[in-house]
């Protein structure tokens, strides 16, 4: 299959692995930012075929990790309510809040339903006029063009039972997050292809630059794996500090302009809490203020909803890049996916799902 079978074609992976490693000369600790890239790297083994020098960690880039626990609380609690078809995607409804999830609450009777696009719940209001219709939209840059698509829609046709729980984050204020930490370790990104599809990468400029640290946008396939850590290592081993792109067929330095256009009608910076780090400034949207009639927390009055997240998940420390999934002492005991204690577990994403899938 194009574009699929030559990054995977075993001769060019071997011939990468042989050229990082006569190029590596020293201990270095790159962090992947994106989930698809952390199980593509565990999936296909790569990590183990790395150089001992070569220390992968694994970012924050799983939207379903980083949504905080009280978000899914306020999902709970406005799911909940007889008047409302919830709807969400699929991999939200079996991650836990603080005492259930949404499966739970469609056992119970609830009306929760799984949608492959907001678009869908904008036509479930459209034909239920009587029923309040909520989305929970999630996600990184990726998803957010859609998400802003289905309110300026709403809008537009005077839909006034849709709204939206809002947890869309952006991911350069959580890289800088990390990189102003005293605790980092990271020294090379391998920036989310498909996120720069949308945004460019212009963004990361700046940051490479401030911070000396080089950035490689880079796809999800082995062959492009392997492309991004070298060219992550050549900079590193050279002292260089620049951002490239390794995913050139998907990506330019400027991105999709026109999803982007949609972004900013319908959404603003904000302060976003993300799960296990805490509150990153400036980093997820909001709802602009001309559009909060749209603001499900809002109109159900849950923004006020508070809560703690377990004492024993290291989900945080992971999505910082300062420990390992093996290290944390819950792994396989009392976290697993049939019980698990945060989102890295039950995310098809998280690199805890990753680890437990191919690496236990």
């Amino acid at each position: 299959m194009k574009y699929l079978d030559e990054y995977r074609d075993p001769a060019q992976v071997k011939t990468l692995l042989q050229k990082i490693e006569e190029l590596v000369s020293q201990h270095w600790v790159i962090m992947e930012i994106c989930g698809g890239q952390t199980h593509s790297f565990l999936r296909h083994g790569l990590n183990t075929l790395l150089p001992p020098q070569v220390e992968l960690v694994h970012g924050p880039g799983c939207p379903v990790c980083v949504t905080p626990l009280e978000q899914i609380d306020k999902a709970i609690a406005i799911a909940s309510r007889p008047e409302v078809i919830f709807t969400s995607y699929g991999d939200m409804l079996r991650v836990p809040g603080s005492s259930t999830d949404l499966f739970s609450v469609r056992a119970k009777g609830g009306d929760v339903r799984v949608v492959y696009s907001p678009l869908e719940a904008v036509q479930l209001a459209e034909a239920h006029p009587d029923k309040e219709v909520v989305f929970f939209a999630i996600g990184f840059e990726t998803t957010a063009p859609a998400n802003a698509m289905a309110v300026l829609l709403a809008q537009r046709k005077g839909i006034t039972n849709f709204s939206i729980i809002t947890a869309q984050v952006r991911v350069p204020p959580a890289m800088e997050a990390i990189l102003q930490a005293e605790s980092c370790r990271v020294q090379g990104f391998l920036a989310a292809g498909h996120v720069c599809a949308v945004m460019g990468f212009h963004e990361y400029l700046p940051l490479a630059e401030k911070y000396q640290v080089p950035i490689v946008v880079t796809g999800f396939e082995p062959v492009d794996l392997l492309q991004g850590l070298y060219a992550t290592i050549r900079q590193l081993e050279a002292g260089q500090a620049q951002v490239e792109n390794q995913y050139q067929r998907a990506v330019s330095e400027q991105g999709n302009q026109a999803a982007q256009q949609s972004i900013e009608k319908a959404f603003q910076p904000v302060d976003r809490k993300w799960r296990g780090i805490g509150t990153i400034p400036q980093s997820g949207w909001g709802l602009r203020p001309e559009l909060t009639a749209f603001d499900a927390e809002l109109k159900f009055e849950v923004q006020d909803i508070l809560t703690q997240e377990s004492p024993l998940c290291i989900a945080g420390e992971i999505l910082q890049g300062l420990k390992k999934t093996v290290e944390c002492p819950a792994f396989c005991s009392e976290c697993t996916p049939q019980n698990p204690l945060g989102a890295p577990m039950v995310s098809s994403e998280g690199a805890c799902a990753a680890y437990y899938r191919y690496h236990r």
